[in-house]
């Protein structure tokens, strides 16, 4: 353990400090922990969230955490390879541009929704208008290029773009992708699915318990062929890191994702459990409402960021299974920039006098928000431990993901930051745009980012040369962090637990599992 590393467990509450040691000794009791009772062969596949839903409605959702079950009841129009997120064919058979402003897709033939109503050409339509332009659509800002929406035939839709958009197939591989069926909501584009989704998915929803469950049954006409795996799908809400493992262990479930990165070694030690790990574009940071008092500051903003030693934040907090963020995404990533990572430096000395300079020499209180799982928890005791040698202080009011994240973003805008993280996009400019465009729900406060920083995201969606997106994109991302529109603090690696009998489970780059594909035996 470095000098530093151990003054700044030190700086903790004890009971914390404890908990944190415990944590990063953790592989030393794998051996008294109860051997994993095997999930039996059947047709039902139990999985572990990490999260209530916010909504199962693509359009009105706002949590990351919500894809995951999200997947199961919704196809989307692009699909992704897991280990590089390169696109490939989803609900659309083929795309092509046509022109730089015209994006023409081929769709599946012989796909229906699960109230057995067609997918088709103007299902597309009404989908993709209903998320550029419905009062209730959190998604406007991921199809905003898109000018109008033709259903040419029966199997093609024709998308007239009012700027060239080559990121635009993989961002319908997200949310905006995901089709429901228009006849379940009667057709009415301002009709909300929150509670009873209707996609071409895997499964055919069944219930939500709310903070308990959710459930969905094999569509046996899905238009893939064996998919999906198994007959049922239970995906059961236990937020606590520590429970979640221990449901695996027991059998409870048969997959466990997301788990704490420090239980990567347990599990890799566990005879009767698989450890799936691999890298994520899943980035832990603090939104910033830079239109709330002191944080309009950019100064302040900046002495907020250059307090934190990310280095050993991995290391207390993530048993050093991760990186430290110094962007929005990580360094293996194809738009990495150095350039703009030098912007996100350590330095307390030059956050207290920066925060001097702006008027708070003599301390700062803050409204602080964030989630009330122990691994949450000890991620704000490590902030707190750090800001307090600047004079900054605050309490963290914790509520579950989709409560806390619902009224910081939305219209109450609670709190001055939010201890959360970015689950990350397909396309890094999707990733930039929802982040901190003006309009975006992702950008609390609303403010306008520095500018030229939307000209350069649409930039890189002119050119298919990744070399001159990651150029374009690399503007942008140094524009945000010299603003310090939000502070990125580490990168998660995806660490999941399956049972035995699970077959033909995957990780993905993106961090959001999918399992239509996976089967028990």
């Amino acid at each position: 353990m470095s000098r530093r590393t151990e003054e700044i467990i030190n700086s903790l509450p004890p009971l914390r400090r404890r908990q944190v040691l415990a944590g990063m000794a953790g592989v030393a009791a794998a051996g008294l922990l109860p051997k994993a009772a095997l999930a039996q062969a059947g047709d039902t596949l139990k999985i572990r969230g990490n999260a209530n839903p916010s909504s199962l409605d693509p359009a009105t959702g706002g949590a990351g955490s919500d894809h995951v079950y999200l997947y199961n009841f919704f196809d989307t129009l692009v699909d992704w390879e897991p280990e590089t997120l390169a696109p490939r064919p989803g609900l659309a058979a083929s795309w092509e541009f046509t022109d730089p402003k015209t994006l023409v897709f081929k769709l599946q033939d012989g796909v229906t929704f699960q109230d057995g109503t067609p997918f088709n050409a103007e299902a597309v339509k009404f989908n993709l208008d209903r998320n550029r332009t419905a009062a209730l659509s959190n998604i406007k800002r991921d199809v905003a290029n898109i000018a109008n929406v033709e259903a040419t035939d029966d199997l093609t839709v024709t998308l007239t773009l009012s700027a060239p958009d080559t990121a635009l197939p993989l961002i319908l591989s997200d949310r905006a992708g995901m089709m429901v069926s228009p006849a379940a909501l009667g057709n009415d584009p301002e009709a909300n699915m929150e509670r009873n989704p209707v996609g071409t998915g895997p499964w055919a929803f069944e219930s939500w318990t709310d903070g308990e469950k959710v459930s969905g049954t094999r569509f046996a006409d899905h238009w893939r062929k064996g998919v999906p795996g198994v007959d049922n799908i239970e995906i059961l809400v236990i937020p606590e890191a520590a429970t979640g493992l221990r449901s695996v262990q027991s059998g409870q479930v048969n997959i466990a994702y997301q788990l704490d990165e420090r239980q990567q070694q347990l599990v890799d030690k566990m005879p009767n459990l698989t450890l799936v790990a691999g890298p994520t574009l899943y980035i832990y940071q603090l939104y910033v409402n830079s239109a709330r008092g002191a944080l309009k500051d950019a100064r302040v903003r900046r002495a907020l960021s250059m307090a934190i030693d990310r280095e050993a934040f991995v290391k207390v907090t993530q048993a050093g299974v991760g990186e430290p963020a110094y962007m929005n995404l990580p360094k293996a990533h194809w738009a990495w920039s150095e350039d703009a990572a030098k912007l996100t430096t350590f330095d307390p000395d030059g956050a207290r006098a920066l925060m001097e300079e702006a008027g708070y020499g003599d301390g700062l209180e803050l409204d602080l928000r964030g989630y009330p799982d122990q691994g949450s928890v000890q991620r704000q005791e490590f902030l707190l431990a750090q800001w307090k040698k600047i004079g900054v202080t605050g309490r963290f009011q914790n509520a579950p993901v989709a409560e806390a994240s619902g009224r910081f973003f939305g219209e109450e805008k609670v709190g001055d930051l939010l201890l959360s993280a970015w689950t990350g996009r397909p396309d890094p400019s999707l990733t930039y745009a929802l982040l901190y465009s003006e309009s975006s729900y992702y950008n609390p406060g609303r403010v306008a980012p520095p500018e030229g920083y939307d000209a350069a995201v649409q930039k890189s969606r002119e050119s298919d040369n990744q070399s001159e997106r990651a150029a374009a994109l690399a503007t942008a991302q140094e524009l945000a962090m010299g603003a310090q529109l939000s502070i990125p603090l580490s990168v998660r690696y995806e660490v999941d637990a399956a049972t035995a009998n699970v077959r033909d489970y995957q990780a993905n780059l993106l961090g959001k599992p999918k399992f239509r594909d996976v089967k028990l035996g």
